[in-house]
């Protein structure tokens, strides 16, 4: 049954973590840059929009992740190393962090009206998340292995 347990964890883990790293590299490179091109006048409800519709495709992944990152700690897979997960659970903080302190801020400062500078940190700060969920692919990838 531990087998089972752990078996499962993990392939939630990477399912989770392989959605989000896929997910945010069409964010980054799609679908932030065409914030832009949204019209001035409905700008501020369009941002709602997006907020309200996004919590709902990215709310569960990044919760299933969170939840198994933690979880593999006392479920840990024989042939994955404490320092792997120890390392995977530091850069999902790190998106965590950099979500609560710099796309949530940027997300509400869109919200009152498109805003060039509030648009420029959204996409520059967001290269923080693409880049962990990017090397935590990498890392689930080789625990996977």
């Amino acid at each position: 049954m531990h087998d089972t347990l752990t078996r499962a964890i993990f392939l939630a883990q990477l399912g989770s973590t392989l959605f989000m790293t896929g997910l945010i590299w069409f964010v980054q490179v799609v679908h932030y840059p065409l914030f832009a091109a949204a019209g001035a006048g409905e700008y501020a409800d369009y941002q709602r929009r997006h907020m309200s519709r996004t919590t709902w495709v990215v709310g569960p992944p990044m919760l299933i992740e969170a939840a198994t990152a933690l979880l593999l700690f006392a479920f840990r897979p024989a042939h994955v190393a404490t320092w792997q997960l120890a390392i995977a659970l530091a850069l999902l903080a790190l998106i965590w962090l950099s979500t609560i302190f710099f796309q949530v801020r940027c997300h509400d400062a869109l919200c009152r009206g498109f805003d060039p500078a509030a648009h420029r940190r959204l996409v520059a700060t967001n290269w923080i998340r693409t880049a962990a969920w990017s090397l935590r692919s990498a890392l689930v990838l080789l625990m996977a292995w």
